[in-house]
């Protein structure tokens, strides 16, 4: 007999003191539900290191994360097991999962130097890192002691330039470690964070530590499950900033329930605009949404990149053209997109915060949007948000404004 069809569903659960059987847990309650083979696993309580070993079936796990604000369970269920969990009063949603891709590279994969850039033999700040001031910050901050996670392909952790800053990863990619693949979540980490060491490149934040957050596989897409798994586990790990270069044009609602969750945790998300320009009104999730801040993409010139998403979503800019960044194996190359702009603003809230140690996640961005280099016309606009990122003027600030830039 032919086994049932299952698919990829993401369950929202009504917060505990408001859900009928108020004692039983959420595993508890879908497994009472299914007859489906799921293993369930605490996505936040993965150690560092962590994967699920090749030969596991993605349908056979799920993932639980347990916020108050984004009580979830992820799992593959069959369409009468489905239909089961949505007529459960404890349960608040069951909606579809989808795919998140890697928000790819102009062109996608080109491993060669930027022209023009001095040689990677010795110490080279790319152009990117020199056009938002981060240098002339160093001396406030360097991020030592700022935890960033890189949501995305995972980590070339034995990179010479990313090695000393490198603490480790977790993937919720079935049958892949933390290793990077690709290259496009090991080009990220190195813009945030590659070390000075006297050759190669250097990140915008050269002391904070870095964290891959496996979501995205080595084919450059993942699940949203994989990313709500990846966020709760960034939220008990206790994460300072997330860098997401990633999205798609729609995503279930747990997904933006989750980013509330890590924000209203202290969490600082940033996440790439998307590269569906020049059209308007095109900025994707997670950037799109209210506690995560999404970067477009300009160029040397500080002119708006052709491919960037645009939009009333959009709150700063970074450099996005051919930037110039660490690779897997030990190499280096150039790539474009807003994938490349957001890692920018990653790591420049990595110096700023470790210039203000004891601010809030609100406060560092309200420092960011409120020093950035206003581009385009006078304050705010769909193109540049508030400006080009400022790391200098932003680490050295000396009283946080009191005022939360906002969205129009």
């Amino acid at each position: 007999m032919a086994q049932a069809t299952r698919k990829s569903v993401i369950i929202t659960f009504k917060p505990k003191d408001k859900r009928p059987e108020k004692k039983k847990d959420k595993v508890e309650i879908v497994s009472s539900e299914i007859s489906s083979n799921v293993s369930f696993l605490d996505s936040g309580a993965m150690t560092t290191g962590a994967f699920l070993a090749p030969g596991v079936l993605p349908e056979d796990i799920g993932f639980d994360i347990n916020q108050y604000e984004a009580p979830i369970v992820t799992a593959s269920l069959t369409s009468k097991e489905i239909e089961a969990l949505k007529n459960n009063p404890n349960v608040e949603a069951v909606e579809d999962d989808g795919p998140v891709y890697a928000l790819g590279a102009y062109p996608r994969v080109e491993e060669i130097l930027v022209e023009g850039q001095p040689s990677i033999q010795a110490e080279t700040i790319p152009a990117g890192v020199a056009q938002i001031k981060a240098p002339a910050a160093w001396d406030c901050s360097r991020g030592k002691g700022i935890r960033v996670a890189v949501l995305d392909t995972g980590i070339d952790g034995a990179h010479p330039d990313l090695a000393a800053n490198y603490k480790g990863g977790v993937s919720f990619v079935p049958g892949q470690t933390p290793a990077d693949g690709n290259s496009h979540g090991t080009h990220c980490a190195g813009t945030i964070a590659a070390t000075i060491n006297g050759a190669g490149v250097v990140g915008v934040a050269p002391a904070a530590s870095l964290y891959a957050v496996k979501v995205l596989a080595n084919n450059g897409s993942g699940q949203w499950s994989y990313l709500i798994a990846g966020i709760n586990w960034c939220i008990t790990n206790k994460m300072h900033i997330l860098s997401m270069s990633l999205g798609g044009s729609s995503a279930p609602a747990a997904l933006e329930a989750a980013c509330n969750a890590a924000f209203s945790n202290g969490l600082l998300l940033i996440a790439a605009a998307g590269n569906s320009g020049p059209a308007p009104n095109t900025v994707g999730v997670p950037g799109k949404y209210k506690n995560v801040i999404a970067v477009s993409a300009i160029d040397n010139a500080n002119v708006i990149a052709s491919f960037s998403s645009r939009g009333p979503e959009v709150e700063i800019c970074a450099p996005g053209v051919n930037v110039l960044s660490t690779i897997p194996g030990g190499g280096y190359g150039n790539k474009s997109g807003t994938s490349m702009a957001c890692p920018h603003v990653a790591g420049a809230a990595a110096v700023v915060w470790g210039s203000h140690r004891f601010a809030t996640n609100v406060q560092i961005w309200n420092l960011l949007g409120s020093t950035a280099d206003n581009l385009g016309v006078p304050g705010w606009d769909t193109l540049y948000g508030y400006g080009r990122v400022d790391v200098d003027q932003a680490a050295a600030e000396l009283v946080v404004p009191a005022a939360v830039p906002l969205r129009p």
